[in-house]
């Protein structure tokens, strides 16, 4: 099985959403379709931060990861915010998330951009399997209003 990382692209619309709403339900999350919507709009608006990369094997897409880059205060270059990643339920195990990640870190490299990072569950016990064998938690603890 081999795993292509490359950008999204506007046929990838069906699939994506396919796999955004399995995501939205792992994490018993909902909401409004304009912002799946908007989601999906800003992925190719030049003018926004956030970028989609898939994952695909053997010509179908079989998971995402939605990032966007920020300036910092603590670093001279960007932030590379992971957002959102999600591989079908059907093949994890099989290092898609892993090819997922490694393409960021890849990216972070290749753009000089100085950090990536992101949240997960605590509950999300399998990618956090996944997560550690990157880096060990920074101890940070997110707080959240929603407005």
């Amino acid at each position: 099985m081999t795993v292509t990382i490359r950008d999204a692209r506007p046929e990838d619309e069906s699939r994506w959403r396919d796999l955004w709403k399995d995501y939205l339900e792992f994490y018993d999350v909902t909401v409004d379709e304009s912002i799946t919507d908007s989601t999906w709009r800003r992925v190719f608006d030049p003018a926004s931060a956030i970028f989609m990369r898939v994952a695909e094997i053997d010509g179908a897409v079989a998971g995402f990861s939605l990032s966007l880059t920020h300036e910092g205060t603590w670093i001279h270059g960007k932030d590379c915010y992971l957002e959102d990643l999600f591989v079908d339920q059907s093949i994890r195990g099989k290092g898609i998330g892993r090819a997922l990640l490694d393409d960021l870190v890849d990216l972070c490299r290749t753009n000089g951009w100085s950090r990536l990072y992101w949240h997960t569950s605590e509950s999300n016990t399998r990618a956090r399997a996944l997560y550690d064998s990157y880096v060990e938690s920074d101890g940070h603890i997110r707080y959240r209003i929603n407005i």
